[in-house]
Formats: C-alpha cells, structure tokens, sequence
C-alpha cells in the first residue's frame, strides 16, 4: 500500500534557501545564454543575408542542422566528444554556450523575418543620402527592426529558462538537479520538486505577462 506523502512546511523552508541559491545560478545561465543567443542570432541572420553564396549557404545549412536536433543531444556532443577535437571546458561553460547556440538560430530567423519586414523604401531612400552599408544598419534598419520583435526574442528566452534543467545532464547543479539530489538525500521529493516547479512558474508567468505588455505598447505606437 502506498504512503501519501503529506507537505512538510518546516522541511520545504529548510531546503528554500539552498534551492534559491541554485535558481541563482539557473537565472545567470539563463541571462549569459541569452545575451550571446541575441547578439549570435543577429550575427547568423547577416550572415544567411550575404550575397556570398559561400557564406550564406553554409549559413543556413547549419541553422537547419541545429534546429533540426535535440538540444540534449548537442549539449552530449559538446560536453563528452568537444574534448577530442580541442574543445574542453566546464561544464557550465559548454552549457552556456550549447544553449546559445541553440537559440541563436531560432533568433535568428526572428531577425531575418524583421529584417524582410523593412519596406524597401528604407533601404533606398539610406542609398540616396549615400549611408555606408554600417551607418544603413545603425541608423535606419535596425532601430526599425528591434521593437517589433523583442517579444519573439523574449519567448525564446523563456523557453531557455525553461530548458536550463538539461545542464544538469553535463552535471551542471541547477535548481532542478538541487532539488534531486536533495530528495535523494532525505528521501523527500514533494517538496523540493514542487518548489522548483512553482519558481520555474513565477518567473516564466511574469516574463510572459511582461512581454505582453510590451507588445501592446509597440503595436500602440505604431
């Protein structure tokens, strides 16, 4: 016969500051990825723009190669084979940098859809004031394309933050792998993981109503 296990309020504030102390560490992965994920996305969103076949077209093979494969099996890859081909880090380091470079092509797209957006008057009208191809972009087409898509950028921070959990795959210690070995420790898994659960629910809530917001503000003021 089964055992419920009731809700022990003295054993979950116990183990609250050391689960906070790891959704810490979550929050920073999930800002460090972010970061790199926007500036890479933009960089991947250029790059797949090029007249140059030869670097637009290896561009978008490896969009579609990452897009096309689990995140789980690319954090393994670089974690377990990157050594072998010169590739050894932490294992917080290769974490960050697998989820950026996940994201990075789904930004990426974002930045392209919004860079198609841009009415081909804006692109002629930065030719007739004789704007370099870096002025065009600073002054006139990025400023165009930026508030529009921050929401899209925004979920899929969401969705990272959400996706921090696989780290704990490559031992990265995130909330979630706290909160196990915890259990493991006191036998006790209600707490801890419905803790990691509600924290996980707070943020992502808050950030989606935040985004919302956001986004009536920029269709306002168009």
């Amino acid at each position: 016969m089964v055992t419920l296990m009731l809700w022990d309020w003295h054993y979950a504030f116990s183990v609250l500051p050391q689960l906070l102390k790891a959704f810490q560490l979550t929050i920073e992965i999930t800002l460090m990825g972010s970061g790199i994920a926007m500036i890479g996305g933009l960089a991947l969103a250029l790059m797949r723009r090029s007249a140059r076949r030869w670097i637009s077209l290896p561009t978008a093979a490896l969009i579609e190669f990452i897009r096309s494969t689990p995140l789980l099996v690319q954090l393994y890859f670089f974690y377990f084979l990157g050594p072998s081909i010169g590739l050894s880090f932490s294992p917080l380091v290769t974490g960050v940098f697998a989820l950026a470079l996940h994201y990075s092509t789904y930004t990426s797209e974002t930045y392209r859809a919004g860079i198609d957006s841009v009415p081909k008057g804006q692109w002629d009208a930065a030719r007739a004031l004789n704007f370099s191809a870096i002025n065009t972009w600073r002054s006139i087409i990025l400023p165009e394309v930026i508030p529009p898509i921050i929401p899209s950028l925004g979920n899929y921070v969401i969705l990272m933050f959400k996706d921090t959990p696989l780290l704990s795959a490559i031992t990265v210690i995130e909330v979630l792998a706290k909160a196990q070995l915890i259990a493991d420790q006191t036998f006790r898994y209600t707490e801890p993981l419905t803790i990691v659960g509600l924290l996980f629910l707070i943020v992502s809530y808050l950030s989606s109503v935040l985004l919302r917001l956001w986004e009536k503000r920029v269709a306002y003021a168009r």
